[in-house]
């Protein structure tokens, strides 16, 4: 497996991953106008070539927001999405005070990787998700250490 930039020609791929892996999935229009921002930076996981899972992140002057992780169910359990979260910490980790995502409350596998990552819970956001609706949990892994 590696992991590298997605380019913008890859976009439909990406899309393909949302429309499996979510119930309200982000749009080709919705993630080519994330990807022109930017602030955006979006990275791929491949093996073989073909892309397995993607993630991707705002970065706000020294504020990180993950606002999009997602691998392909067939690929699941090999690893592909703690490397993806684990790549983008290490890569922004010395210029950011913290990275924060929200997650569905009933995404139990998520919730054990973010907190398995060292990210802590940080709040709630009721009625956050639809298809179904849910809660959203927020997560955040501080680097700012402070003086």
């Amino acid at each position: 497996m590696t992991i590298d930039l997605l380019t913008e020609q890859e976009i439909p791929e990406v899309c393909e991953i949302e429309m499996e892996c979510f119930t309200h999935p982000w749009s080709e229009q919705s993630l080519r106008e994330s990807y022109a921002n930017p602030d955006a930076r979006f990275f791929a996981a491949r093996e073989d070539g073909k892309i397995i899972g993607y993630i991707s992140a705002e970065i706000i002057l020294d504020e990180g927001y993950i606002m999009n992780l997602a691998v392909r169910p067939e690929f699941r359990g090999r690893g592909a999405g703690k490397n993806l979260v684990k790549y983008i910490i290490k890569r922004f980790k010395n210029d950011l005070k913290f990275f924060t995502l929200e997650v569905r409350e009933s995404n139990v596998g998520a919730i054990s990787l973010y907190e398995n990552l060292g990210f802590e819970f940080a709040g709630t956001r009721k009625k956050y998700y639809r298809n179904p609706t849910e809660n959203a949990l927020l997560f955040t892994l501080n680097f700012y250490k402070g003086k």
